[in-house]
């Protein structure tokens, strides 16, 4: 049986062996089996791309010419004398034959390799550096020895694995762990700006709320001026039908009260000089209001290119507004006066058209 029968015997894959002869230079089935082993879990790369790393045995083989040593050669004249010098020199040759080397001896493990390519890929694994020459001849395996060889290849191998096997359990394990602290980490961020989006629009409501409350709060102040400004004109009206005298000091007692919610627009200049004025802006096909503040000196029309910014239903140029406590249309001469001018300071609700 072959090395690469007893290989593909062991389930080591074609393709693995044929790299493996390949790249030993076909020194045996040792140097396979540790090549297959130093390189398992590696990809087997393009066949025309492997290199033998074998080298020529240096070792005589029998037939060769030997040289004989001048001074052995020296000796066996002195013995022999010159004329049996053929004799003498084919004596020599015999005792250096029988000296041959058989073998190379690593002199630090005493490991013995058949040849030099051997020798030397033992010291490439093992680092050792000192060798020499052997007489003892290694003998072939017997089937009982192969197998016993192959078994303890085989138990290497999966020890091998194991570890490696182990390895990657260990790697994978952290690998999980670093996912899963990246996930909680992710979640702990996501679930504090949930919280963060929350308290802003929790905000925002409890401001839209408050600024909702006061817009209520001016038009019913508005609305009870109204009724109290329409009682006492019917009642001057009803005086002057009658031919009674009219309470003048009681409805001017009353007037400042009537006219304290909204400024007088007659004069143009507000009772009081708010820099900022707030606007509520209600679209009269209805819907959601816009609400914003705007400088008090800040014209109709801005107001007008506000709510063109908000909604894409209003044009600047067509835009109407109107108020309907106290009920009054703008007119486009309006846009280019002031909300203070307008009389629509500290606040004020619009109706859009």
């Amino acid at each position: 049986m072959s090395d690469r029968d007893v290989l593909l015997s062991m389930g080591f894959e074609a393709a693995r062996v044929e790299w493996a002869l390949k790249a030993t230079g076909g020194r045996g089935l040792q140097p396979a089996m540790d090549f297959l082993i130093e390189n398992d879990g590696k990809p087997v790369p393009d066949p025309s791309t492997v290199t033998s790393s074998s080298t020529a045995a240096t070792s005589a083989r029998p037939g060769d010419d030997v040289d004989v040593d001048d001074e052995d050669a020296e000796a066996l004249k002195a013995v022999y004398g010159n004329k049996g010098g053929v004799e003498a020199q084919n004596a020599a040759a015999a005792a250096d034959a029988a000296a041959e080397a058989k073998s190379i001896k690593c002199s630090e493990c005493g490991k013995i390799f058949k040849n030099t390519a051997l020798a030397q890929f033992h010291a490439e694994k093992s680092g050792h550096d000192q060798f020499e020459e052997s007489t003892e001849e290694i003998k072939p395996l017997t089937e009982e020895e192969k197998k016993q060889k192959l078994a303890e290849l085989r138990e290497k191998m999966a020890e091998k694995r194991a570890v490696k096997a182990k390895e990657e359990a260990k790697e994978q394990k952290a690998n999980d762990a670093i996912r899963r602290k990246s996930g909680k980490d992710m979640n702990a961020i996501r679930e504090e700006l949930k919280v963060k989006e929350a308290i802003k629009e929790a905000e925002a409501k409890r401001r839209e709320k408050v600024e909702d409350a006061k817009a209520r709060a001016a038009i019913k102040a508005q609305i009870e001026a109204d009724k109290q400004a329409r009682a006492e004109k019917a009642a001057r009206e009803k005086a002057l039908r009658e031919g009674r005298p009219f309470p003048d000091g009681g409805g001017a007692a009353r007037a400042p009260v009537a006219a304290a919610p909204v400024p007088s627009t007659a004069s143009g200049v507000s009772g009081k000089d708010y820099a900022q004025t707030r606007l509520q802006i209600r679209m009269a096909r209805g819907g959601q209001p816009y609400t914003t503040t705007l400088s008090s000196d800040a014209t109709l029309r801005e107001v007008a290119e506000y709510l063109a910014g908000q909604t894409l239903s209003v044009d600047v140029d067509s835009v109407n507004f109107a108020q309907h406590f106290p009920r009054k249309q703008f007119t486009p001469s309006d846009f280019s006066r002031t909300l203070r001018e307008l009389g629509l300071t500290p606040s004020a609700v619009l109706i859009a058209s």
